[in-house]
């Protein structure tokens, strides 16, 4: 494990597995919506694809995402390990809610500087709505991934729960 995927549905916990993995095995972390998101207003970074090639480029690294779809096979076919944090709605509905709510009543600067809004909650773009609305079509993209020919040398661990997920990383 050298170059590791961190996959999951919005909610799943692929942030906080990311960095504990990072920490654990001395592997820079590197968290994609960081990369993506680069400052006021939501502005994309548009030398995604440049940063995110410098960073596979190196032996080491964890990231936090299946990937934006313009870096998402770069990712896939520099890294050596995806775990796949595979829970259900019940799973992180409730994480993505309590996140949000905690980021919205704090005002918590997330990616670029940004931070979550009351307002935003109305948008099909909330981390609540992309939840939800996201939560099947991205559990068969990784599905179909972890399946492809073409990734089939990548070392997959797949944690039906958070539990079994913990229990790994205890064990590291």
């Amino acid at each position: 494990m050298q170059r590791i995927l961190v996959v999951g549905v919005t909610g799943a916990g692929k942030s906080t597995l990311a960095r504990a993995v990072g920490e654990r095995l001395d592997v820079p972390y590197h968290e994609m919506d960081g990369l993506y998101f680069c400052g006021p207003g939501w502005a994309v970074n548009d030398k995604l694809a440049e940063t995110v090639s410098r960073i596979v480029a190196e032996p080491r690294w964890i990231i936090d995402s299946i990937g934006y779809p313009e870096v998402r096979d770069l990712l896939w076919e520099r890294a050596d390990t995806v775990l796949w944090l595979d829970y259900g709605r019940r799973v992180v509905l409730p994480r993505v809610l309590r996140r949000s709510l905690r980021r919205s009543l704090t005002r918590e600067r997330i990616f670029g500087g940004n931070r979550e809004t009351w307002a935003g909650w109305f948008s099909r773009e909330h981390p609540v709505w992309w939840a939800w609305s996201q939560h099947t079509g991205r559990r068969a993209e990784i599905a179909r991934r972890t399946s492809d020919a073409r990734f089939a040398p990548l070392d997959t661990v797949r944690f039906a729960r958070p539990d079994e997920a913990a229990a790994w990383l205890a064990s590291l």
